[in-house]
């Protein structure tokens, strides 16, 4: 593949070898292919691919990346024995069970995942000796919502109605005191990330919106909507990770302030839509139809288990300190999410449609005079 397509990025990641943890979900393979298109050397640490399709399977990033190794995040040998056969430039931590709604039946399994998961690589971290820049990967989920509408900034209380959310909020606390503990000084530095609801081609869970008006629209079903009324910050997948890599590329530039003092990157950030994504389920669905035709019915349960109502995120702390800022409007990243699917479904080859995506995201960002862009 041509550099050229993917060059906002490309002096920070050309050449540079990056370890991901959940390389083969859906957002880490979006990941690894932007990694690949900026020169980096991919290392990947996951559990197989818990769907079929899987987007990992369809990029084929098996034999595209630099190393695919099989493993559980809650081993701690295996992580440390991973990084350290890596020794990365950076590490991107996207390992999780990321659903709500399975968090009620396996929260064991959830909390062992989310927390001991993100303790294995924070212990892993404190073994290396060499310069790395690591962002831990939450959810807009991790803080105590209160269902007011208010936009979550990332000074505001952290917590969790459910066992998945609860166990964000955890991951955030364990980060933030490993790196007042460990990483002040040293060649480790450490941030973590906080995205909105991240809709986008191939992904293929269970139980989450986008993937179901796919699989109901292929099927030429009426997609079937629980929780209509449910207000999320959607963002395309390429919004986060474009924040996930800016944040990464100034922590591996940053010089390091004196302990008593706050490094500019090196703490919590939230990426996330403009006030204007902020929309119902049901605004969602209405827009995705605009690109498929098809149908919808109100299937909302008034015993489902509890899920969060009114969720939004402030970015005002990656806009002023990293200059980041979304590229894609809610109308665009409807339009690029389903006509993925609808591609796909037609026959293009789904490489080359997401690395056009990627491709186009840059092209817009470039275009906004964004700063990672330019």
């Amino acid at each position: 593949m041509n550099l050229d397509l993917f060059s906002g990025f490309s002096e920070a990641f050309n050449g540079r070898k990056v370890w991901v943890s959940g390389h083969t979900g859906f957002k880490g393979s979006w990941l690894c292919e932007w990694l690949i298109g900026l020169g980096a050397k991919v290392y990947g640490f996951a559990q197989p691919p818990s769907t079929a399709p899987s987007l990992f399977h369809q990029l084929r990033l098996e034999s595209r990346i630099a190393g695919h190794e099989l493993g559980d995040i809650g081993d701690p040998k295996a992580v440390l024995q991973s990084i350290q056969r890596a020794r990365p430039d950076f590490i991107f931590h996207l390992a999780a069970q990321p659903l709500v709604r399975l968090s009620y039946a396996q929260p064991r399994q959830t909390w062992e995942t989310n927390v001991n998961g993100t303790l294995n690589v924070l212990e892993a971290l404190r073994e290396v000796t060499h310069s790395t820049a690591a962002v831990v990967v939450t959810s807009d989920k991790c803080y105590e919502n209160h269902e007011t509408g208010k936009a979550y900034e990332e000074s505001d209380s952290l917590g969790g109605f459910d066992p998945y959310s609860a166990s964000k909020g955890a991951v955030e606390v364990l980060t933030s005191a490993w790196r007042r503990s460990y990483f002040l000084k040293g060649p480790v530095r450490l941030a973590s990330a906080r995205a909105g609801n991240v809709i986008g081609g191939g992904d293929w869970a269970l139980d989450r919106i986008v993937p179901d008006c796919a699989r109901s629209l292929t099927e030429k079903q009426p997609i079937l909507v629980r929780n209509r009324r449910a207000v999320r910050p959607w963002q395309h997948v390429l919004e986060p990770l474009s924040g996930y890599l800016w944040l990464a590329a100034n922590l591996s530039t940053e010089q390091w302030c004196p302990p008593h003092e706050k490094s500019a990157s090196a703490s919590a950030f939230n990426f996330g839509p403009g006030n204007e994504s902020n929309r119902t389920v049901e605004e969602l669905v209405i827009e995705a139809l605009k690109h498929w035709d098809g149908t919808w019915k109100d299937e909302s349960d008034p015993k489902a288990v509890h899920e969060a109502h009114l969720l939004g995120l402030a970015t005002e702390k990656a806009r002023e300190q990293l200059h980041w800022e979304p590229s894609w409007t809610f109308q665009e990243a409807v339009k690029h999410t389903i006509d993925w699917y609808r591609m796909q479904w037609e026959g293009v080859d789904v490489l080359r449609l997401t690395q056009s995506q990627i491709q186009a995201y840059e092209t817009i960002a470039r275009q906004k005079q964004i700063r990672w862009a330019l």
